[in-house]
């Protein structure tokens, strides 16, 4: 054997392996297991999943969720909601010409002062005038905004997610314009409640190992 892969091995060796575990209101689902030399490195990480990975429906797995760890208990890494994206290709196959995508980016606060920059998007069956995007986007916002006045976090990022808010937007926005399709296609944590423990905003993606 080599002393180089020896050195490997044996760095190995070294780390503990840690179980990241979804919030509790997605049910604790475990997201796979990642290394760290010192319990300590392991608060403030950021691992990606998909929706699907929580739900098991393959129609979710589109939808790229990134959690924070903010603690840890024994080998379980428990993690923060820290946003979510659509895939790349989802969006881009939404697209279509001579239709009307129509955007919005909102700052809101949770019911329990959690702050979030959400941006939705409405894509049309046809273009529509400049007039009737400036509606839609009123009603996104109205839609949003109220929704987080009357919901916690876990109640906000669940609607959010399922699909709950964007089905609300669109049951009013279809009323100006016939539409294909709305959803809240990213959401970001960016700051928590003064009262709790933040951990750092910005993050680097740690690989995520799938479950043995």
């Amino acid at each position: 054997m080599s002393s180089k892969t020896k050195h490997i091995r044996d760095k190995w060796r070294g780390k503990t392996w840690y179980m990241v575990v979804a919030p509790s209101f997605f049910g604790n689902i475990e997201l796979g297991s990642i290394p760290a030399q010192e319990e300590k490195l392991m608060i403030g990480r950021v691992v990606e999943a998909t929706l699907y990975d929580i739900t098991g429906d393959f129609s979710h797995h589109y939808l790229k969720m990134f959690f924070q760890i903010n603690q840890i208990d024994g080998k379980s890494a428990k993690t923060l909601f820290k946003g979510h994206e659509y895939s790349r290709d989802y969006l881009r196959s939404l697209v279509r010409r001579r239709t009307t995508k129509v955007d919005g980016l909102f700052k809101l606060t949770t019911k329990d002062g959690y702050k979030l920059r959400i941006s939705v998007s409405a894509l049309t069956l046809s273009r529509i005038k400049t007039s009737q995007e400036k509606i839609i986007r009123t009603m996104m916002e109205k839609t949003i905004k109220e929704k987080a006045v009357a919901l916690t976090l876990d109640q906000f990022v669940q609607e959010m997610v399922l699909g709950k808010i964007a089905s609300d937007i669109y049951n009013q926005a279809k009323l100006v314009a016939p539409l294909r399709h709305v959803g809240i296609r990213k959401s970001k944590l960016i700051a928590a409640p003064a009262k709790l423990p933040e951990a750092p905003v910005e993050a680097v993606p740690a690989p995520v190992a799938a479950p043995t």
